[in-house]
Order: C-alpha cells, then sequence, then structure tokens
C-alpha cells in the first residue's frame, strides 16, 4: 500500500561539528559548514488525519530508519533534477500531550541538508521566509487496520470517518516496508488526495485478500465436513490468523480427510439388488 502524507518544514538549523559529520557520511567529498544549508522537517505524525488515517507510534519507529538518506523532490517528480535536499537523519519526537486518539503525540523528524550553490538560493530563501513549507511524504506500510475491529480496513464492515456506538473509525497504517522520498509542494493535497492510489497494485490487493477469504471460507467448511469437533466461530477465528501458505496446507489436509468421511458414492448400481423406495432415495434426503 503506497501512502502519501502532508507535513511541513519545522525550521532551519544551526550546523555543529556532529551535525557536520553525520551529513558528510552521506556526501562522496567532506563538506564544509559554509557549504551547506540544513534544516529540519516534520515529516508525519501519529494524529488521525482528514482521510481518517494515522500512522501509531510503532509506524513511526519503522518508519524512521528508512527515511534516512531519502531525497527531496518538488511534487512527487522523481528525476535526477527535481532532487533538491537529503535527510541524513531522523527521529521521533514526543511531546508532553494527547493525540485526538487519547495517546501521547509524537512525530517524525527529518533532519535535512542541501548545498548552498547559486541554484539553491532562491529555494533557501523560500524555506526561510515560509514560502517552502509544506512536504508530503511518500512511503509503503503493509495493512491499513480498522479502529473498531482491528482487521483490515477494506474488507471490515466499517467505513473510515463514522461512528460506531460513539467510537469514531479510522486505519491505522501499520507495518512499515519502504520510504520512497519526501517531497516540496506547492499546494497542500485537498481531502482526498492524501493517499497515493496505485490502481493495478490496489486491484492486485483487493483480488488477494479476496482469494484468501475465500481460503479461509473453505477451510471452515471443511473442518466441519472433517469432524474437528470445533464450533464454527473457532475455527473461523483459526482461519483469520492464517496467511496463504497456512492455509493452502491445511485445506489439502481437511480435504482428505473429508473424502475420507464421506467418500463419493455412485447414483447407478449394476447387478444389485433393488433396495426399496425409501432405502434408495434416503440418500438424497437434506
Amino acid at each position: 500500500m503506497i501512502i502519501s502524507k502532508d507535513a511541513g518544514v519545522d525550521g532551519a538549523l544551526e550546523l555543529n561539528p556532529q551535525e557536520l559529520a553525520q551529513i558528510n557520511a552521506w556526501s562522496r567529498r567532506e563538506l564544509k559548514a559554509e557549504e551547506v544549508y540544513a534544516f529540519a522537517v516534520k515529516l508525519c505524525d501519529n494524529e488521525v488525519d482528514r482521510d481518517w488515517e494515522r500512522f501509531p507510534a510503532a509506524t513511526l519507529e519503522e518508519l524512521a530508519p528508512l527515511f534516512a538518506g531519502k531525497s527531496g523532490l518538488f511534487d512527487h517528480q522523481w528525476s535526477a533534477r527535481e532532487q533538491t535536499a537529503r535527510i541524513y537523519r531522523t527521529e521521533v519526537v514526543r511531546e508532553a500531550r494527547l493525540t485526538g486518539a487519547g495517546e501521547p503525540y509524537c512525530y517524525l523528524k527529518g533532519y535535512a541538508y542541501l548545498l548552498r550553490t547559486e541554484g539553491n538560493r532562491e529555494l533557501i530563501a523560500e524555506i526561510e521566509g515560509g514560502i517552502k513549507k509544506e512536504v508530503s511524504v511518500g512511503c509503503a506500510v503493509e495493512r491499513a487496520v480498522c479502529s473498531i475491529c482491528g482487521q483490515d480496513i477494506h474488507t471490515c464492515p466499517h467505513e473510515k470517518g463514522e461512528e460506531y456506538g460513539g467510537q469514531q473509525c479510522w486505519a491505522d497504517l501499520v507495518g512499515a516496508t519502504d520510504a520512497y522520498e519526501w517531497s516540496f509542494v506547492a499546494v497542500p493535497a485537498q481531502k482526498n488526495a492524501g493517499v497515493m492510489k496505485h490502481w493495478r497494485l490496489e486491484q492486485e490487493a483487493a483480488l488477494g485478500r479476496k482469494y484468501l477469504e475465500g481460503l479461509r471460507s473453505d477451510v471452515v467448511r471443511l473442518g466441519g465436513l472433517a469432524g474437528l469437533e470445533l464450533e464454527h466461530g473457532t475455527l473461523k477465528a483459526i482461519a483469520a490468523r492464517l496467511e496463504y501458505p497456512e492455509l493452502t496446507a491445511l485445506r489439502k489436509a481437511l480435504e482428505k480427510q473429508a473424502d475420507r468421511r464421506f467418500p463419493a458414492e455412485t447414483q447407478l448400481t449394476y447387478g444389485e439388488a433393488q433396495s426399496g423406495t425409501e432405502q434408495r432415495d434416503g440418500a438424497f434426503l437434506i
């Protein structure tokens, strides 16, 4: 799942030897303090945003090392010409206040640098003047979890932004897998523009989820036929925790066991004594 969220420039930094050393860990030659402009960027936080999604603190911790070394762009234009700055270190900052979800507030802070070149003079002035202050981050997470039921928000019955029993529904973005870039944006994204939707990937993910649900349903059905003597709810809970390899192996084993309990019977008989009508038709009674 590819995610894009708005944040902002946090402020310019004064370089000390320690900061410069960390910057030079990313440069091909040793840079001097007067050659470098450094600033802080507030990349993303754990508040529920206008798309009714949020990064839990654990996801921010996972994203922190992934954003180190990532380039800053303009309007998510992925080209070498559009690269403007680079994050040289990150940290998760915690503040003494609560989020709207009632958890301690924290955010992912990136420390970025760019070179004081003639070409970057205008950009530096715009950062210091507060003109370039909105940024958007691009990253990938494994899943979006419903705050109401804890299931995948794409398959559960709840809708983001709706209330259920007085509890607001949102999606927790969990399992950070990659960080692509962060970008200066001219205009902050509007309501539905926070998530970068890649239709092919979304389509494939939806088909994969549908196939998994089918596998789980098969396992639950076959578990009953195989005589596992487990309640339907228990079988369903077990299947919900399994993924593709385990589900396919379990389905195969249950199919064999169910076949042994209920072997296929032919409907036509040859050379056998005719049984009574009641006995013959009994096999088809439901």
